[in-house]
């Protein structure tokens, strides 16, 4: 089994030895709030009840902005870890879509069944899959290829079965339960699902609900009291943990803001692990994200040339001006 990406240890290389000018940009956790809102994500526990889009109506009319998007779907049953993506934020949320999901599911069996039997066939739907979508779905209804990474910790009490499943985004745990039933013979169906994993981003680390939310705003608005916010309000780079990064020189930044390619004199550090045509973010040397792109070159083409534009942007994230234009 492949690792998966976000699984990758990866380590730091200095191309280039260079020093950030401290009056221009901002370390990502000393922003201020409207910054941090501006650049910001949540890691929201949703409830059972409301919809995805619904939570993210909540969110926004809580904290006064006009913008915000969520990191992948989760039925209105459905309960667990959704990103929220604030204002400027939105423009990652299509990493989202590379990044494993992982949920708890309860299976409810229809029959009797050796508990052994059940534990074999979850175990012939780790690896690739064909599924295709169910009828209650927003995407078209074709049968596709998705990655089951693991199925684990697996309960048994009578007709139910708990397990724990990381899969490739867009895998559908409904259908899953379906299909393993028809393996068995008996059929089966999905009881209960809660989301424990997406990207970065899980039920262990700052997760919290609408209540925590609105209680945080209300304190720094009324009492000027920052604290607990900045510990709800996570900085956008959260997010981008799992991508390779490439960390600018602050003379090519404005350019980048401006949609320019990556120029390899423009790159001062990056990481290892990254091949051609693979996503990666570019950075500032405080720790902001500045943009997105897709690797032209390799890391190791990347160390042994001086000239040649190593990556493309796909997507700005950082405002024109934050750093003086030098080109």
């Amino acid at each position: 089994m492949p690792v998966p990406p976000w699984e990758i240890k990866r380590e730091l290389i200095i191309k280039v030895e260079a020093e950030t000018d401290p009056t221009h940009g901002c370390i990502p956790k000393n922003r201020t709030i409207p910054d941090l809102i501006k650049y910001g994500l949540v890691n929201l526990d949703k409830p059972s009840g409301p919809t995805s889009h619904e939570v993210v109506a909540w969110v926004k009319k809580i904290l006064k902005i006009d913008r915000a998007g969520h990191g992948g779907t989760l039925d209105p049953k459905v309960t667990g870890v959704l990103p929220i993506a604030l204002e400027e934020a939105r423009k990652i949320l299509g990493i989202f879509l590379l990044s494993i999901k992982e949920y708890v599911c309860v299976m409810r069996i229809h029959g009797e069944i050796p508990d052994e039997k059940i534990k074999q066939v979850l175990e012939e739907f780790v690896g690739e899959i064909y599924q295709k979508p169910p009828l209650r779905s927003s995407v078209r209804r074709n049968v596709r290829i998705r990655r089951i990474y693991y199925i684990k910790d697996l309960e048994f009490i009578k007709r139910r079965t708990l397990f724990r499943v990381g899969c490739q985004s867009g895998t559908y745990i409904r259908k899953l339960c379906s299909d393993i039933g028809e393996i068995l013979g008996i059929g089966a169906h999905m009881e209960e699902l809660r989301r424990t994993k997406t990207g970065s981003f899980n039920e262990n680390e700052n997760l919290i609900t609408l209540y925590d939310l609105k209680g945080a705003y209300d304190l720094w608005v009324t009492e000027k009291d920052e604290s607990w916010l900045r510990r709800i309000v996570q900085p956008v780079e959260r997010a981008l943990k799992p991508i390779p990064k490439l960390y600018l020189r602050d003379s090519a930044i404005d350019s980048i803001c401006h949609g320019a390619k990556l120029a390899i004199p423009g790159i001062s550090r990056l990481n290892t692990g990254i091949t051609r045509n693979s996503s990666v973010s570019f950075f500032s040397l405080k720790g902001e994200l500045v943009a997105l792109g897709k690797a032209v070159m390799s890391t190791e083409e990347i160390l042994n040339q001086d000239h040649g534009i190593a990556a493309n942007t796909t997507r700005v994230i950082m405002s024109r001006g934050t750093y003086p234009r030098m080109w």
